[in-house]
């Protein structure tokens, strides 16, 4: 019928919840939702989007590689063909993420050129939470100093210490998205002083950001001289590879505290380690790495003033609920013919 609505094949690439599905559903009776879960990698832990790939069988491939001919729609990418993606998938007209950091990925499978018809939105936003309490767990760890605390208990050693507060200390953050704004709106009632980066400032507030002071990039050194901590939030872009290194430790406080959230290519890591190692840079925090999984020869694993986290800091038994209600909401602006949320930019990597 001329005046019949189209509709739109959805195909869910990685793990869902079989509730978070039916709220995809229920957004709207032109979609048509397709999810397989014994096609797909089983997560490992709550909200894996990658999961433990198992080979498919060939029945198995071909059905799956059938319903991706047939997607309008994806819910994050196929991990599991990531390379063949475009050829297989050649109908897609939008991708919805399950991470944020993706324009790497995006731009390593050269996906901007060969699907230059797809639209692929990013998760921004999705981990912030996490992410945040991750930051202020940190901060609270340093300044109480939790290392020492934990090696005397181990020694059932009795022998009391100070720690110090957080007021009046000056938390920098680089990189005032999504990940940097809720860091500094949850850092504030701590009474931390906050100053942070952003690449473009002009008309904004920075008591908007919940900032005292906000610099653009090429301002960075007068953030790294102030700041106790250190937060590394931004994208990672040929403008922020090697970042963080000998001459921009050196500029930060004697003891001060380094947290990576970001990427690991963005600090080098050799400098960091030496930094450590002298003293000059107290601590460090680190979610990522420029080796992933961090190889069991690196001298970051036994170094007392450095917490390894697996690059989980980001992850929630709560991430799928979120990231099901962004893509909800972008299902509905996608219907509507609205802009959608979290476009990537595959120029600027976010």
């Amino acid at each position: 019928m001329p005046n019949e609505r189209p509709t739109y094949t959805v195909l869910i690439a990685s793990y869902l919840e079989p509730g978070h599905v039916e709220r995809i559903r229920a957004v709207d009776e032109r979609l048509r939702v397709v999810y397989t879960p014994e096609l797909l990698p089983q997560p490992r832990y709550p909200a894996d989007h990658v999961g433990k790939v198992e080979p498919r069988t060939p029945e198995q491939e071909a059905a799956w590689r059938a319903l991706l001919a047939k997607a309008d729609i994806l819910f994050d990418f196929d991990y599991t063909n990531l390379t063949d993606l475009p050829d297989l998938a050649p109908a897609v007209r939008w991708i919805q993420a399950s991470g944020a950091g993706i324009g790497q990925l995006v731009h390593r499978m050269g996906y901007a050129e060969r699907m230059p018809n797809t639209v692929i939105t990013t998760a921004s936003g999705v981990h912030a939470r996490p992410l945040s309490e991750f930051v202020i767990m940190v901060m609270l760890m340093f300044s109480r100093h939790i290392f020492r605390i934990q090696e005397q208990q181990a020694r059932k050693h009795w022998e009391r210490l100070a720690g110090t507060d957080l007021a009046g200390r000056t938390l920098g953050i680089i990189g005032m998205g999504h990940i940097g704004a809720d860091v500094a709106r949850m850092s504030r009632p701590f009474g931390l002083r906050i100053v942070g980066t952003k690449r473009q400032i002009d008309g904004i507030d920075p008591r908007s950001l919940s900032l005292d002071e906000l610099y653009s990039p090429p301002d960075l050194d007068k953030v790294l001289r102030q700041a106790e901590f250190l937060v590394l939030c931004a994208p990672h872009t040929y403008e922020t590879e090697n970042l963080i290194a000998a001459r921009e430790l050196a500029l930060m406080p004697k003891g001060a505290v380094l947290i990576n959230i970001a990427r690991g290519a963005e600090i080098n890591e050799p400098d960091m380690i030496e930094a450590l190692r002298s003293g000059h840079l107290g601590g460090a925090a680190l979610d990522v790495f420029a080796e992933e999984p961090l190889p069991a020869s690196s001298p970051l694993w036994d170094m007392p003033n450095v917490l390894v986290s697996p690059h989980s800091a980001s992850t929630s038994d709560r991430e799928n609920e979120r990231l099901t209600n962004l893509f909800c909401a972008n299902l509905r602006r996608f219907l509507n013919g609205e802009p959608l949320n979290n476009i990537l930019d595959p120029e600027r990597l976010y």
